[in-house]
């Protein structure tokens, strides 16, 4: 069981998986501090000084955040933006790999089953053509 483990564990799927998750991480945080610490206050400075994270509603003991709920809509479009423009960036640099042409190759008897299917067809066509005349 610990062979089967080792050897899931270092495939290379798995290991581009565990870099790309923190990877991603890291710049997640990054993109979030974009969003909260440089564009939320800019957006909010020209919407009158708004501070959208303390934004809020209270519904009897209960205080709705949308402030903050606006705020991680934000940040996730931002983020995903950022990914996709990453993500063009490096399949420019990717080799595109042209496919690969099959050329299948028939053996003498393939060819010649081929004739006889063919001959065949052509005699079911000719009786069909007699039994309706």
């Amino acid at each position: 069981m610990w062979n089967e483990f080792k050897k899931f564990a270092m495939k290379g799927n798995v290991i581009d998986l565990a870099v790309g998750v923190i990877i991603g991480g890291a710049f997640g945080k990054i993109v979030s501090s974009l969003v909260a610490d440089v564009i939320m206050p800019l957006v909010g400075l020209l919407l009158g000084g708004v501070e959208f994270t303390k934004l809020m509603v209270k519904i009897g003991g209960a205080q709705l955040k949308y402030g903050q709920f606006i705020q991680n809509v934000v940040d996730f479009f931002i983020i995903a933006f950022s990914i996709f423009l990453f993500v063009k960036f490096i399949n420019r640099f990717k080799k595109k790999e042209e496919p690969a042409v099959v050329v299948a190759k028939i053996d003498r008897q393939e060819e010649l089953l081929a004739e006889i299917r063919d001959l065949l067809k052509e005699d079911r066509d000719i009786l069909r053509k007699n039994e309706t005349s």
